[in-house]
Formats: C-alpha cells, structure tokens, sequence
C-alpha cells in the first residue's frame, strides 16, 4: 500500500464516503470490486493506488480493493478519481449517473 496521504487525511477521505457517498460505493463495489452481489459497502481506506472498502455479500463482510486510473499524488485527485469510478460503475451496471459531486 501507497502512503502518500497521512492518516488525517484518510480518516476525512473515508469519513465523507461514508457519511455521503455510501450509495456511490457500493455501485463502485457491485460494478468494479467484483461483488454484484454486495447489499452494502463501508470505505476502510484509501492509498496512491486504490481505494478500499468493506462490503457485505451473503450477511458477511469482504474486503475490497479498487485500484485508481492512475497513481495518486495529490488529496484532490481522489475526488476526480472516485467520480470517474461511480461513472464507471453506472455505465457498467445501467444506471443513470448523477450530475457531478
């Protein structure tokens, strides 16, 4: 794992996918995590080369992980990063993305 973010950081990162974007992840989980069958996903981390989330498949919590386009070197990178992500995972799925975050 990449430490290019410090731990404060990560700890925002994650604390606005949860708070916010929960529905987002698990689309990114479902689509691009290999995990259609997840009914929830929870962010656990994230590092200069992916993001990491729990999901629940069958009642019981998996990890994964869903690598970035590209090597990340900057904070705000991720949030260009997870929305190309959930466009993906919408394309993938057929689902009608949202406008911007």
């Amino acid at each position: 794992m990449s430490t290019v973010f410090t731990p404060d950081v990560v700890e925002a990162i994650k604390r606005h996918m949860n708070d916010d974007h929960a529905d987002d992840a698990l689309l990114i989980c479902r689509a691009l995590g290999d995990r259609p069958a997840a009914t929830a996903a929870r962010t656990t981390g994230v590092d200069a080369e992916a993001i990491e989330f729990a999901v629940v498949v069958d009642g019981e919590e998996v990890p994964v992980r869903v690598p970035w386009g590209a090597t990340l070197t900057e904070r705000a990178q991720v949030r260009a990063e997870v929305v190309r992500l959930y466009r993906e995972a919408c394309a993938v799925l057929g689902v009608p993305a949202r406008g911007e975050h």
